[in-house]
């Protein structure tokens, strides 16, 4: 099954968001979509799968043409999406997601025993191996991204979006990934892939389209025949030098430290400290525990144990509105569309909501007018593309999502960051510019906790490497900044972690 889109334009309140847009998904290849965030990737996906009717254009399924009334009619005709952003039913069960609208019924009755056997394959050619009848929303974004490609795998589709499937989920799971698309490319599947991770889109890709400010630049070309250097040079409309980082004063005093802590999520003695002007990052596979370490930190989730300092000062955090204002602590979470943002806000609130006391005026009102002016430096200073900052910030791409959840921080001036995933989604040119923030806010003395699971990320960036495995923190390793050595050293590290934990349990 093949589809076509031919002169698409699409607009929005007047604003176009889509000129002239050329795409053909043939069976048999998977086509690679590129082009920097708000460059109209995610509309375009969105008129694929009948999120969004074209205001011009035609669309052709198997050399017919076709108007899809809404996302079910796609799907019906054979369209599966992989979003970026998590579209789960958080409520319901994990394998009554990978079944959504669809459950298997007996005698009127929801058939459980089909119903947990058929997701229990899915879920095990994408490797999530989770409790089948816990809530989906209590998986971690990594988890509930491969939940969403094994949605999408049982629908046995004939075309297959995927929109930056790889985003939250860790090395050996792109590799499961990978092998599943290419079984899907042989067996004649007709596959999208969206990503900003320039060698996952050579390693995977046949054919290029890319996407410049709503036009495409490059229209379906061999992958083959686009150079590393022409294709970001196609998505950024010049010639992209990722520019060095100049040096940073030497480190100040200890700003926040961990002595034995264990948390409910099963950390056990964790030790660590982050020095002001000083960026640690903290690398480790899906599941290991970084992000639950994180949100103990801040106190989202309970410390159960041992001691957490500020400043030298022992501290108990509850929330984090009092690791904020006590601590000028601020973590920017992964899951910016569950955590990091309010989507139905504007991006001026969504950018002042760390600064919204000191912006209300008497009576606890808090008025544009205020708010414009105060977060406006900071959304210049990330870059956000955007009409106006009083549009709302749902209306953006995930990448500018990203950059207003970082603006907010920058707007209350915190003194320890912890950021999670701050470059999922992002794309090149973007991710250079939250590297060089991160880089000039150590260097004017803040002490910043890095999350990442991009190793060239972690290198690039960090002082200091520390390796967490299974909820324990293997190794505090200094950054030679070299990434062969430095990747070796780190996976080396986990792979004897979790060999040893296994011998453990086989002994026990």
């Amino acid at each position: 099954m093949s589809l076509k889109l031919s002169g698409i334009e699409k607009t929005f309140n007047g604003i176009p968001a889509l000129v002239d847009v050329d795409i053909e998904l043939l069976p048999g290849q998977v086509h690679a979509l590129l082009g920097e965030n708000g460059a109209g990737k995610s509309t375009l996906i969105k008129i694929m799968s009948g999120v969004h009717q074209p205001t011009s254009g035609t669309i052709t399924l198997d050399g017919e043409p076709v108007r899809f009334t809404g996302p079910l009619d796609a799907v019906e005709r054979g369209i599966s999406v992989v979003h970026q952003e998590r579209n789960l039913a958080p409520d319901l069960s994990v394998a009554e997601n990978v079944f959504l609208n669809r459950l298997p019924h007996r005698f009127g009755l929801v058939d459980r025993r089909k119903l947990t056997a058929d997701a229990e394959y899915w879920l095990d050619l994408v490797g999530l191996h989770v409790d089948l009848r816990q809530p989906a929303g209590r998986l971690s974004p990594g988890q509930g991204q491969l939940l969403e490609v094994a949605r999408a795998l049982a629908r046995e589709s004939r075309i297959l979006l995927l929109d930056e499937p790889t985003a939250s989920i860790g090395k050996d799971e792109v590799a499961r990934l990978f092998e599943l698309v290419r079984t899907l490319r042989e067996n004649g599947t007709a596959l999208l892939f969206v990503s900003h991770k320039l060698d996952e889109v050579f390693e995977i890709g046949d054919r290029i389209t890319v996407i410049r400010d709503g036009r495409d630049v490059i229209e379906g070309a061999p992958l083959a025949e686009v150079g590393h250097d022409g294709l970001i040079e196609a998505m950024v409309g010049r010639e992209f030098v990722q520019t060095e980082f100049p040096s940073r004063p030497p480190h100040g005093e200890v700003a926040l430290e961990l002595r034995g802590v264990s948390t409910a999520f099963g950390h056990r003695d964790v030790d660590l400290t982050v020095r002001r002007g000083e960026i640690v990052g903290l690398y480790g596979l899906v599941g290991a525990g970084r992000t639950e370490l994180a949100r103990s930190i801040v106190g989202l989730d309970p410390v159960l144990g041992g001691q957490v300092s500020v400043d030298g000062q022992a501290t108990r955090i509850r929330t984090p509105g009092q690791a904020l204002a006590r601590h000028r602590m601020a973590y920017v979470s992964e899951d910016r569309k569950g955590e990091g943002l309010i989507l139905s806000e504007s991006i001026a609130r969504n950018a002042g909501i760390a600064i919204w006391g000191a912006l209300a005026a008497p009576g606890g009102f808090i008025s544009s007018g205020r708010t414009r002016p105060a977060v406006q430096p900071p959304l210049e200073t990330m870059n956000v593309k955007m009409r106006s900052s009083g549009q709302p910030v749902s209306d953006l791409s995930g990448g500018n999502q990203q950059k207003v959840s970082l603006a907010k921080w920058i707007a209350a001036d915190v003194d320890i960051l912890i950021v999670d995933e701050p470059t999922v989604g992002i794309d090149v040119g973007a991710k250079d510019e939250i590297h060089h923030l991160l880089w000039r806010m150590a260097a004017e003395g803040k002490a910043i906790l890095l999350i990442s699971s991009d190793m060239r990320e972690i290198v690039q960036l960090s002082d200091r490497v520390l390796v967490m495995a299974s909820g324990d923190l293997c190794a505090d390793l200094p950054n030679t900044g070299a990434y062969d050595d430095m990747s070796q050293q780190v996976m080396g590290l986990i792979v004897r972690h979790d060999r040893s934990g296994a011998s453990s349990a086989a002994s026990a």
